[in-house]
């Protein structure tokens, strides 16, 4: 409800500017565009995720574990998917309707429960097919801001280039 109050008031303002709203609201997707979303994974959500997906490996539940058997030494970690998860999800919330197609992934570094992650998906090449929009993006996750964990490359087909900011 907040934000939909911040959207109303921000359309009132850019009215009386003489910027319409939507400008504010939305851009056009370009080659080196940047899209981003901070998270935290907790206990719970490495519960819920284990849950859904099978995947009970001690290292996501036993401290002792994952650093016995894997050298994890900032205790448990969540796992890769989860937080893998962020970048189809920066791109569907940017673009509703989109479709995504690949991903290539590389783990770098663990992610423990916790831990502040920024996951920027950022478009390589954009090209138009049959009106819609074929976009190539390099998918990126850090940790601290400054630790690359998760690296890659995804494909999404996109209804079109303009986007929610």
């Amino acid at each position: 409800m907040i934000r939909g109050i911040l959207i109303r008031a921000a359309a009132f303002c850019s009215t009386a500017g003489g910027t319409p709203a939507a400008q504010r609201r939305t851009g056009i997707l370009g080659t080196g565009d940047v899209l981003k979303e901070m998270r935290r994974f907790s206990e719970a959500d490495v519960a819920r995720f284990a849950e859904v997906s099978g995947d009970r490996n001690p290292v996501h539940f036993d401290p002792d574990f994952a650093l016995s058997a894997a050298g994890f030494s900032g205790g448990r970690i969540v796992h890769g998917m989860l937080v893998a998860s962020l970048f189809p999800s920066i791109i569907a919330s940017h673009f509703p309707g989109a479709i995504y197609v690949s991903q290539t992934l590389q783990f770098k570094l663990p992610v423990y429960i916790d831990d502040e992650v920024v996951a920027k998906v950022q478009a390589l090449s954009v090209r138009e097919h049959k009106q819609r929009f074929i976009v190539k993006f390099t998918t990126k996750c850090f940790t601290n801001i400054e630790q690359l964990v998760i690296d890659g490359e995804a494909t999404a087909i996109l209804p079109t280039l303009a986007h929610n900011r």
